[in-house]
């Protein structure tokens, strides 16, 4: 499974973004690739580098780190809605769900996660504990959705 980390801030610098080196420490244990970047928080940057990593053919999963809340700039959810072409609300739901048990910020995430051809975007807050708490929920079922969209269904 090849897995693309893609953090969403106006701030941040990919030498000091903690949330998304986190992730990607943690997707290494699952994945036979992983890469990174970083993206504004405009909404069209967003839409535009995800509508790119879908393209490229040679990423199976897009976990996004930043933009999932209320704040005007958090715009992850609506960019990632314009390029899914089917949502997998499972997934979301499940993370605010487990997470909320921790905090009671999880209820303030706006995230998502959909398909967009043969790849599945997941957003993820910006928080390093947070993305570390979130991934623990999905880490379970990445690798056979991933393997359901490239349609090796057998069981």
């Amino acid at each position: 499974m090849r897995i693309a980390i893609l953090t969403i801030s106006d701030t941040r610098l990919l030498e000091d973004d903690a949330s998304g080196e986190r992730l990607a420490e943690l997707a290494a244990g699952i994945a036979s690739s992983v890469t990174r970047d970083v993206v504004t928080d405009d909404l069209e940057a967003i839409v535009e580098k995800l509508r790119e990593l879908c393209d490229s053919g040679e990423v199976d999963c897009i976990l996004t780190t930043g933009g999932t809340g209320i704040a005007s700039r958090d715009n992850t959810p609506e960019a990632t809605r314009a390029v899914i072409e089917r949502e997998s609300p499972g997934i979301a739901e499940a993370m605010r769900r487990e997470t909320a048990a921790k905090t009671p910020f999880a209820m303030l995430s706006r995230a998502v996660s959909g398909i967009a051809g043969h790849t599945l975007i997941v957003n993820m807050p910006g928080k390093p504990n947070a993305v570390e708490e979130c991934f623990e929920v999905i880490r379970p079922v990445l690798k056979h959705a991933v393997e359901l969209l490239h349609g090796r269904t057998a069981h």
